[in-house]
């Protein structure tokens, strides 16, 4: 059972590029604080946070990890978040909640794209950044490259708190630019150190690099510099609160040397995070909206507070159920609370609150405002909603999700399977909200969309393993449009004469053009008494079910004028459904008369590429019949933005990634229709022909 005050608390997420060692720092930082007894492998798939099958099996991490440990009397809620681009929304949820991001790069590579992207994301969720240099025990890195690159990448404000002395694989010293002294680890991975005197030739530059230090944090705090202009220098306790503020708003932003593997530099990153590093009390509330009014109210970081939380993560654990995580905003929460889903104005009550070590769960007690926890088995609460007190009822800002890029049919290798792969979808969205899917009726295909072709392979393996329903991905149809780029009229007889009553009826009937986005417009000019009134609706119906069973190519008419202008009936045999039948036989003749043709969907596209690489997506994107519409710089990458048929882009993002060394990225969204080239119209009217016939 717990009760940690707000000030003790301390929430961060490890994010970074794939690969690049967040998940063994976590699992070190547990070891160090005496969560785990030993540190867990990739390799042999006993990491703590990395522990569902998939995971084992890959060797990444795919889900977003709660963790938590005690450091110097701090609670450190820890989430290890997976670095591969497919599983962004990850990162933007962990970091949602998170006070800190840890932003995890390798000593060999340096700046990824992954890492500016999440770094991006600390910086628009206004939460300050430190940078952790890991694998300093292996060979070939380059430590000072890699500050360099990383201060020109972000700001010169990035600043070594900690000095590899001699990395590669014997890597054990690490200089301390605070205390200005060198720790030495201990051979057995325990993670503790002998602190010792600097090397001669280290001495001159620690002690620069630390009045730089005292600089910066000076700048917004003029008491220090004077003591330390008048002293020389100052303790590490003096300089505590400077730093704690210059971190805080972004005069310094620290680094930090360290090797998880080896347990070197570890313990004096959690000494950091628990001395310097915000906690929830360091912010200002968050603006909320109250239910149903549009007034605005401040859910402030205070116990003393009506609760308050937000649901950032949703996971269904095998003989567990569905956990949610949260995040306590304000107020204390415990089990058995009634508390109003502001979200969707239902009532919420809390069984067992738990904090969570991976698929580990302990009995959390009460957790006070800033504090993370998960319950299990809410009724009717989802990813982003709101749970508070009634008396507060009030709705936090949803989480940002990225936007889907890559979309995938799914096809069924077994009938009946319906209902299981609906089950699993809506699941699988619930835990991961990047993943959607729908069932387009018109298409009458299954569609599946996320960010990457990766997470789509994750969603096929899981509906197998959870849900034992076996998928193929196809390319998914596309929704092109038919429409006319002339006039023309028709006049139509039907005329159906066996035993019994006949069927007869004649419409004349006109059509034209109309804007791109007007949809069908259905009038009659009749005069005269040759058709009854009582039939225009009858013919409307014809026209309408062709329309949506298309004419050309199996595809939605839109965008023209129908005008049913004359017409005969016979005073027995019309009725409704003879009307209806030739209302649809004269509306495809008048079609096909009226010079008929294709429209394709345009989908505008912004893609984020290295310079370098510039020159080589652009000649891809105009071998797709894609029009370039600008270009920006943003950071040391080029975005270009550009339109590009819908039927160009299947799988774009694999490609783009292979392109671009991993380092490409693209958002897209639909722009509008307009016309087909004929060659590409007559493939796909004869590609719909020959499906026809099959």
């Amino acid at each position: 059972m717990s009760n940690i005050q707000t000030d003790d608390i301390r929430n961060v997420a490890i994010v970074g590029h794939g690969t690049s060692g967040k998940t063994i720092l976590a699992e070190a930082m547990l070891y160090n604080s005496g969560e785990i007894t030993r540190i867990g492998s990739i390799e042999d798939g006993s990491t703590t946070s990395d522990y569902h099958r998939q995971e084992i099996n890959r060797q990444i991490s795919i889900s977003g990890t709660p963790l938590h440990c005690n450091w110097l009397e701090k609670r450190l809620n820890v989430q290890d978040v997976p670095g591969f681009l497919d599983f962004l929304g990850e990162a933007k949820s962990s970091l949602r909640v998170s006070d800190l991001a840890i932003i995890a790069v390798p000593g060999m590579s340096g700046v990824e794209t992954g890492t500016d992207i999440v770094a991006g994301y600390a910086d628009k969720q206004g939460i300050p950044k430190l940078f952790v240099i890991t694998m300093l025990d292996k060979e070939h890195t380059k430590f000072d490259a890699v500050v360099s690159d990383l201060q020109s990448h972000f700001s010169r404000r990035v600043f070594p708190l900690t000095l590899p002395v001699n990395a590669g694989p014997g890597f054990n010293q690490v200089a301390d630019v605070l205390r200005r002294t060198l720790l030495t680890y201990r051979s057995d991975g325990s993670g503790k150190y002998d602190e010792g005197d600097l090397p001669d030739d280290l001495k001159e530059r620690i002690d620069q690099m630390h009045e730089e230090l005292i600089e910066f944090i000076a700048e917004s705090d003029d008491t220090l510099l004077e003591k330390f202009f008048d002293e020389g220098g100052l303790s590490e306790e003096e300089l505590r609160s400077g730093l704690h503020d210059a971190i805080l708003n972004g005069s310094v932003i620290p680094l930090v040397a360290t090797s998880a593997q080896k347990n070197v530099g570890v313990s004096r990153l959690l000494d950091l995070i628990a001395k310097y590093c915000p906690s929830p009390a360091d912010f200002p509330g968050l603006t909320a909206n109250k239910s149903g009014s549009g007034e605005q109210v401040t859910v402030s970081p205070s116990s003393d507070q009506p609760a308050c939380l937000l649901v950032f993560k949703t996971v269904s654990e095998p003989h567990v159920g569905e956990l949610s995580f949260f995040r306590v905003y304000s107020g204390s929460v415990k089990s058995g609370m009634d508390l109003k889903n502001s979200s969707r104005q239902s009532s919420e009550r809390l069984g067992q609150v738990f904090s969570m070590n991976g698929k580990n769960r302990k009995d959390a007690g009460i957790l006070n405002a800033g504090d993370i926890g998960a319950v299990v088995k809410l009724k009717n609460t989802h990813t982003g909603d709101t749970l508070c007190d009634q008396r507060l009822d009030a709705q936090l800002p949803k989480i940002d999700f990225p936007p889907p890029s890559i979309h995938e049919a799914v096809v069924t290798r077994s009938k009946g399977d319906e209902e299981k792969i609906a089950t699993g979808l809506a699941t699988l969205h619930e835990e991961d909200p990047t993943f959607v899917y729908h069932v387009d009726s018109e298409l009458k295909q299954t569609i599946i969309s996320g960010l990457g072709e990766l997470q789509l392979e994750v969603v096929v393996d899981r509906l197998k393993s959870k849900f034992s329903v076996e998928v193929d991905l196809v390319e998914p149809r596309v929704p092109y449009r038919e429409t006319v780029k002339g006039n023309g009229d028709s006049k139509y007889r039907h005329k159906k004469q066996s035993g019994g009553a006949g069927q007869f009826a004649e419409v004349w009937m006109k059509i034209e053009p109309k804007g791109r986005g007007e949809g069908v417009e259905f009038s009659n000019s009749l005069v005269g008494q040759n058709v009854d009134r009582v039939f225009v609706p009858s013919v409307e119906k014809g026209v309408n079910s062709a329309c949506g069973e298309g004419v050309l190519a199996g595809y939605r008419v839109v965008d023209l004028k129908v005008d049913f202008y004359d017409g005969k009936q016979h005073p027995v045999d019309s009725k409704d459904v003879a009307f209806q039948i030739a209302g649809k036989g004269a509306f495809k003749e008048a079609f096909l008369n009226a010079r008929p043709c294709l429209l394709e969907p345009i989908t505008e596209i912004e893609v984020k590429v290295p310079e370098e690489q510039m020159g080589d997506v652009m000649g891809d994107i105009s071998g797709r019949r894609g029009k370039i519409l600008g270009m920006d710089t943003e950071g040391g990458f080029q975005v270009i933005r550009a339109q590009v048929p819908q039927a160009s882009l299947y799988r774009y993002s694999t490609t783009l990634r292979s392109l671009t060394g991993g380092r490409g990225t693209h958002a897209e969204q639909f722009s509008h229709y307009e016309y087909m080239p004929g060659d590409v119209e007559k493939k796909v009217i004869a590609k719909s022909s020959t499906e026809d016939e099959e």
